[in-house]
């Protein structure tokens, strides 16, 4: 394996002096070149860069600082939620039981949920879930206390009673936070454990991975970075400016206070909202979507066969999805690349996920490829913005 390339560095822009630190291979010096560019030329305050090709490490690159008031520095075992990266993370933990014949996708949900099948839902299959057909991307019982999003029963319970908005399968729809209640459930009926607990102890401790969904101890609220919202209107403030529209309802059963409060609140760190707060490093998830890209399996430990990965990246449907009006190539559980929505390099089957905000988890087999970029100022596109853009551009003209 090629030595790597120790950087410690401070970057000085917009008034700051931003720390950046870690180590590439020399191949890759245009991606910690890229690194260093969006501290200069964009809003960045805090990052961290993960890149294994083949299941090796090439880029572990970390900067700047954990805080809006710039006074923590961002450290090697900082962690961050990465928002919707979850999806890809719980999408990928959801197909290790297809693929060990505990989960039939063209199942009902009603199989393994039995509560589930009413309400017209009693053919609603699995497979509609993992791709956001399934008609539930919101709550319509408005009648839930307020802060519910953290309660698990009472947020399954109300899913399970619920009709479906549209006909399943007729469209697409993108379940911001219901997905993984959904996914959840179906594996906490089969295996007795929720995705969270599943990943911890399928996936994360055999890997040594650094990221969980919910649950984070005290001592990991200590190394969480903040997340920092932007100035201008964000979909975190849907429910206020349009509460009835479904972007407003994704959020209608969170906490009465601003969205930016909530997502660093201790409540949103403990509780498991498995499709949006997982917390990590970067170089967990990368390292995850390595094994996937290399044939599902590093360092021993097989996540998955090669050929419930084909299944799990091919496409399922390129629709408009309808809450936020994007063009998803969706998949079972991750998403595509898609040039006008999440843009994931130059190879068209290119998977993973985004987040709300400029994070990405991503894998592409053809590479043997997997990256992510976590952050903690949030911009306000729907897309995976300049900053990603930028340095998943450097990572390919390396390869």
């Amino acid at each position: 394996m090629t030595a790597l390339q120790i950087l410690e560095t401070t970057i000085h822009a917009r008034g700051h002096s931003f720390p950046i630190v870690g180590s590439f291979a020399p191949r890759f010096q245009a991606v910690a070149e890229a690194f260093a560019e969006n501290y200069r030329v964009e809003d960045e305050v805090g990052s961290a860069l993960s890149v294994v090709v083949d299941g090796s490490p090439v880029v572990d690159l970390y900067g700047g600082y954990a805080d809006a008031a710039m006074s923590k520095p961002w450290l090697d075992n900082t962690i961050v939620c990465m928002m919707s990266v979850a999806k890809g993370v719980s999408g990928i933990t959801f197909n290790m039981l297809i693929d060990r014949g505990l989960i039939d996708v063209d199942a009902p949900v009603a199989a393994y949920w039995p509560e589930f099948g009413v309400a017209g839902k009693e053919h609603l299959p699995v497979r509609y879930v993992l791709d956001h057909r399934a008609g539930l991307p919101v709550i319509t019982d408005l009648s839930l206390p307020k802060g519910s999003i953290f309660d698990w029963n009472i947020t399954t319970k109300a899913l399970a009673r619920q009709a479906p908005l549209w006909e399943p399968g007729t469209q697409a729809g993108y379940h911001i936070h219901t997905q993984g209640f959904l996914l959840g459930e179906i594996m906490r009926r089969v295996v007795g454990k929720g995705i969270a607990a599943y990943f911890r102890d399928e996936v994360a401790r055999p890997l040594h991975l650094d990221y969980q969904i919910g649950g984070l101890s005290d001592s990991d609220q200590l190394r969480c970075a903040d997340l920092i919202a932007p100035s201008e209107p964000t979909l975190f403030s849907a429910r206020e400016s349009s509460p009835t529209s479904l972007r407003g309802l994704a959020f209608a059963q969170n906490p009465d206070e601003p969205m930016s409060v909530t997502v660093n609140s201790r409540a949103w760190r403990e509780a498991e909202i498995s499709s949006a707060n997982g917390h990590g490093t970067a170089t967990a998830v990368a390292r995850l979507y390595g094994a996937i890209a290399r044939g599902g399996e590093q360092d021993g430990v097989r996540l998955m066969s090669q050929n419930t990965i084909r299944s799990m990246i091919a496409e399922q449907h390129h629709l408009t999805e309808i809450v936020q009006s994007r063009p998803y190539r969706q998949a079972l559980g991750v998403l595509l690349n898609t040039e006008d929505a999440v843009w994931m390099g130059p190879n068209p089957q290119a998977f993973g996920h985004h987040g709300f905000g400029g994070s990405i988890g991503m894998g592409d087999t053809d590479a043997k490829l997997g990256l992510c970029y976590a952050v903690n100022k949030m911009h306000t596109r729907t897309d995976n913005g300049p900053r990603g853009r930028r340095l998943i551009e450097a990572i390919y003209a390396c390869l």
